[in-house]
């Protein structure tokens, strides 16, 4: 491919890197730093909301130092304090408080919150293979429905797009189970083809002028320390 081409009236030359047009607007997810799993007692109003470990910490510090370059002109965070953590490590570079947004909050997983989905993954569990087999969180008993689940993620992404302003970017701190669901909708993916991002990596979106989204990359982790 060479050449100019119009792409929604916007021109785009694809000799070039892409840079959003005016009257875009870009967003970077990025999913939290690494805690440990709660056990069932660990519940904070139903939800499994640990905070960051010692890994997570040193992944916030990276995700701060990438983002240090960044225009930022918007924070948000979730309910779940892993997110705040996350966040609160970039603050001194930008001038910006975190707002508190609610429908970016992890995917409520019913009778498996607090009882471990990690170990579960880990150990092979049967009904957690069937789970990832059939892409599906409705599966696990009394876990959110994908279209209550896809209809909130789909308004807390456009009210992080709002919030970026002409050439700002706006940050979102959020989950792994968003942020795959959130690129589900952008590219029309199988349900669980994005949920592979890791903690303290960073997604970018634009949300083009005609409000079309275009996903730029995924999962970014080269500003991470090696395990």
């Amino acid at each position: 491919m060479c050449g100019v081409r119009n792409h929604g009236c916007v021109k785009v030359d694809f000799q070039r890197p892409f840079s959003a047009p005016d009257g875009a607007q870009e967003i970077l997810l990025v999913r939290h730093g690494a805690c440990d799993a709660p056990g069932p007692g660990g519940l904070i109003g139903g939800r499994s909301d640990p905070p960051l470990n010692a890994s997570g910490r040193v992944q916030a510090a990276a995700v701060a130092k990438r983002l240090a370059r960044e225009r930022v002109s918007a924070i948000f965070v979730t309910p779940l304090q892993r997110t705040s953590e996350t966040a609160r490590f970039m603050l001194g570079d930008h001038d910006v408080e975190p707002v508190v947004l609610p429908s970016l909050g992890e995917i409520f997983l019913g009778d498996w919150e607090g009882h471990g989905i990690h170990q579960r993954g880990s150990s092979g569990d049967p009904e957690f293979v069937e789970m990832m087999r059939a892409e599906s969180w409705e599966l696990i008993p009394g876990a959110e429905s994908a279209a209550a689940f896809a209809e909130r993620t789909r308004e807390g992404t456009e009210t992080v797009a709002d919030a970026a302003g002409p050439s700002g970017v706006a940050v979102a701190f959020t989950h792994a189970a968003v942020i795959a669901e959130i690129c589900r909708q952008v590219t029309g993916s199988r349900p669980f083809a994005f949920l592979t991002n890791a903690n303290g990596s960073v997604t970018r979106l634009v949300r083009m002028p005609d409000r079309r989204w275009l996903l730029l990359s995924f999962n970014e982790t080269e500003h991470l320390p090696r395990e």
